[in-house]
């Protein structure tokens, strides 16, 4: 795999954590972002003693002035960026479309949709300059077969999608690449989020069937970034074995 520094937003947990521990070591840079300082130190701590160079940049990818700041903080190199996962996002509340909660809506929006248009502006095009570069989105079953109670969220996963196909097409006369991943139901604190801290009602999501971890979409994005240069995996849906749709999975009783 050529490529050296890449940035990955989210970092803390999840599928975030997971694809920072896949690239760690092997000589690459990472930069690893997120609100949560103390977990981004432990996680620098823990990726620095496999082998790799690291920074982390703790912001909320919401605040563009803080994302700005931040980015300027890089030392000088750093900001030559060969990959970009823009992973950071979140779901909150399950209401009917009529009944939900319009600040969890900005909430949804700012950090899915216009964080993910930030970062992106911010950081493509000094890959344009350079010739080289791959832009990795994490989408979501959600953005193809939408649900009751997940209205916005499901929406802001279908802008992902238009996102990455639109700006594939933007690069196209360029060395670059996009690549949209959309999981199905994944096993992180996605759901404690999104039920306000239920624990009981996280784990109901993924009772009765093994769903996928944050390992396994992270070995899905491993592999598009090291695919060959002329190679573009433009996106990838990945499931569990026992999920069809996104609300359809076999449960055992």
């Amino acid at each position: 795999m050529k490529a050296k520094t890449i940035l990955i937003t989210g970092a803390t947990s999840g599928i975030g954590e997971a694809c920072a521990r896949r690239f760690a070591g092997e000589g690459r840079r990472l930069i690893l972002n997120g609100r949560n300082t103390e977990k981004l130190d432990t996680l620098r701590r823990e990726l620095v003693a496999l082998g790799s160079e690291v920074q982390t940049l703790p912001f909320d990818v919401r605040d563009r002035e803080a994302m700005s700041r931040a980015m300027a903080s890089l030392p000088e190199g750093w900001d030559n960026i060969d990959v970009l996962v823009n992973n950071a996002g979140l779901s909150l509340g399950d209401d009917k479309e009529y009944e939900g909660s319009l600040e969890e809506w900005d909430t949804v929006i700012d950090t899915n949709i216009k964080a993910l248009l930030a970062m992106t502006r911010m950081v493509v095009p000094g890959m344009v300059e350079r010739g080289h570069g791959h832009i990795v989105n994490i989408g979501s079953i959600a953005g193809d077969t939408p649900y009751g109670g997940g209205g916005v969220y499901c929406a802001s996963k279908a802008a992902v999608k238009a996102l990455s196909d639109s700006l594939r097409i933007d690069l196209v006369d360029t060395p670059l690449r996009v690549t949209n991943v959309k999981p199905g139901k994944v096993e992180t604190h996605f759901s404690v989020t999104r039920y306000h801290g239920d624990q009981a009602k996280a784990d109901a999501v993924y009772e009765g069937f093994q769903p996928l971890r944050g390992e396994d979409v992270a070995e899905v994005v491993y592999f598009a970034v090291s695919a060959p240069d002329h190679v573009q995996i433009a996106e990838v849906l990945v499931m569990p074995t026992a999920q069809a749709t996104s609300t359809l999975c076999a449960r055992k009783k």
